[in-house]
């Protein structure tokens, strides 16, 4: 809308790009345009202010088809006014000096108008269609009749009108109706479902065979390995056991060697030790006979009497000790006798 200020007696109107704004006063247009901004006397002003940029009017009515189904139908009409001039002498779109809004509702006239022209055509040509075409193919067929009837109606190019586009978003029937004729749809897909899960499922069910074959073809793999390594183990015991017996054979070899070594070494010791024994008690024999010979031959020219005195004292000294000795005449008088 226009933006009015005011100062002292007079107004001033400032407008917008997108609207056109005319000033007349006393029955004559003073000016006349798009983004005008201007002072004026509001007791002599005549305003008018068309909108000229592009606005979108949404329509939603309803049909009957061909066979008696009703469907609602969805859609958007695109519209200019085109002829500002025009539309300010055909609608009302003064405005209020003062306060600078529209004293009346024209642009709910022009939806009025579009929307009238708009639904005759659609209504016309659904009535000629089944509820299945007009669901299925009916939007381009309504949409290009709505827009060659708006093109084509000197109504709008009399007001000034001109339609942009047209479009037709959707043509639905009652939810009933529609839940229904979604029935076999929504079967079909759940039967397409239900397939899906049965062959995921049957895949799973194979995927699972499979992996509990790869883990029964592992784990007999392991138990292969598993033999091979006990296989493998024993030998290597037998093997350490073996070499453990011939290292004690060996050993025992060389311990019995050693022994029948020392006891030979032994022998020959114990036999040179005997041998060296005998020769010593051989030396010392031989010696002792060599000085008894010699002690006889000593003895051999010594008197009977000194012999004897020799025995006694030889006897003397290996006698123990007397303490009492009992002399009786019988043996002085044989002692004196040897003696004399």
């Amino acid at each position: 809308m226009a933006d009015v200020t005011r100062r002292l007696h007079l107004r001033h109107l400032r407008s917008a790009p997108t609207s056109w704004v005319s000033h007349t006063v006393r029955g004559k247009a003073r000016r006349a345009g798009t983004g005008l901004a201007f002072w004026y006397r509001p007791l002599t002003a005549v305003l008018s202010e068309v909108p000229v940029d592009d606005r979108e009017l949404p329509l939603l009515f309803h049909a009957r088809t061909e066979d008696f189904a009703d469907v609602t139908v969805q859609a958007t009409v695109t519209y200019r006014v085109s002829d500002p001039a025009a539309a300010a002498a055909r609608l009302d779109f003064s405005i209020d000096p003062y306060r600078g809004r529209w004293r009346g509702q024209p642009l709910d006239q022009v939806a009025t108008l579009l929307a009238e022209l708009a639904q005759q055509p659609a209504l016309d040509l659904l009535a000629r269609l089944s509820l299945a075409e007009a669901l299925t193919t009916g939007i381009a067929p309504v949409r290009q009749s709505v827009a060659d009837a708006l093109a084509a109606d000197p109504r709008l190019a009399e007001t000034g009108v001109t339609v942009v586009s047209a479009r037709v978003v959707a043509i639905r029937p009652e939810p009933d109706l529609e839940r229904a004729l979604q029935t076999p749809t929504r079967e079909r897909v759940q039967q397409d479902a239900d397939q899906a899960t049965y062959a995921r499922r049957a895949h799973a069910v194979q995927q699972e065979r499979a992996i509990a074959e790869n883990e029964l073809q592992s784990k007999i793999e392991l138990a292969r390995q598993e033999q091979h390594l006990v296989e493998q183990h024993g030998a290597n015991a037998r093997r350490s056991a073996e070499l453990d017996a011939e290292s004690q054979l060996v050993a025992a070899q060389s311990e019995a060697q050693r022994a029948r070594v020392a006891a030979d070494a032994q022998a020959d010791a114990e036999r040179a030790r005997d041998e060296a024994r005998a020769a010593g008690a051989r030396a010392v024999g031989l010696a002792e006979a060599e000085a008894e010979a010699a002690r006889l031959a000593a003895y051999r020219d010594v008197p009977a009497e000194v012999l004897q005195a020799l025995a006694l004292r030889e006897l003397a000294r290996h006698v123990p000790a007397i303490k009492e000795l009992t002399i009786t005449p019988d043996l002085v008088s044989k002692l004196i006798g040897r003696l004399g």
